[in-house]
C-alpha cells in the first residue's frame, strides 16, 4: 500500500513536464525552422542579383542609341537591373537599394569589347533581424556578370 502512494505521488510531480520539454524544444525547432527559411530567402536574393546583372549587361552589349550617349547606355542598364530585381528580389522593407557599377573595356564598344556590371545588395534579414542582429544583421550580396559585345 505504501509503495502504492509512492508511484501516485511520482506520476502527479511529472505531470507538467511534457509541456516544459515541448517549449524548450520547440524554441530550438522555430528557430531552426526560420533560420532554413531566412537563408534560403537570401540564397534566391542571391540567384535574383546574378540574372539581375545578367540582364544589364546584355542591356550594355545590345543596345546602343544613336548618336553614341554612354549616359543613356548606363541609364537603360540600371533600369533593367531595377526593373528585373524589382519583379524577383524578396525584399519586404520597399524597394531594393542596390549600388550598381558599370565598366567598359572599351567606351565605343567595338565587336569583342567587354561590358562588366556589378551590382551590390545588403540583404537585411527579415524573420530574425534581432538574432541575427547580434551577429551584424546585414548581409552584403554582390554579382559581377561580364559579356562581349558581338
Amino acid at each position: 500500500m505504501k509503495g502504492h502512494r509512492l508511484q501516485g505521488r511520482s506520476l502527479h510531480r511529472q505531470q507538467g513536464s511534457e509541456t516544459v520539454e515541448f517549449a524548450i524544444s520547440s524554441i530550438l525547432l522555430f528557430l531552426l525552422l526560420f533560420g532554413i527559411i531566412e537563408f534560403s530567402v537570401a540564397l534566391f536574393d542571391k540567384a535574383t542579383l546574378t540574372n539581375a546583372s545578367r540582364e544589364g549587361a546584355r542591356t550594355g552589349i545590345l543596345f546602343k542609341p544613336q548618336p553614341r550617349d554612354i549616359a543613356a547606355e548606363n541609364a537603360a542598364i540600371e533600369q533593367a537591373i531595377r526593373d528585373y530585381a524589382e519583379e524577383y528580389l524578396i525584399s519586404l522593407g520597399g524597394p531594393a537599394e542596390m549600388a550598381i557599377d558599370i565598366q567598359r573595356s572599351d567606351a565605343n564598344m567595338p565587336p569583342g569589347s567587354d561590358v562588366v556590371v556589378t551590382v551590390n545588395y545588403p540583404y537585411e534579414f527579415l524573420l530574425l533581424p534581432g538574432f541575427v542582429g547580434t551577429l551584424g544583421g546585414i548581409l552584403e550580396l554582390s554579382s559581377t556578370t561580364t559579356m562581349r559585345a558581338e
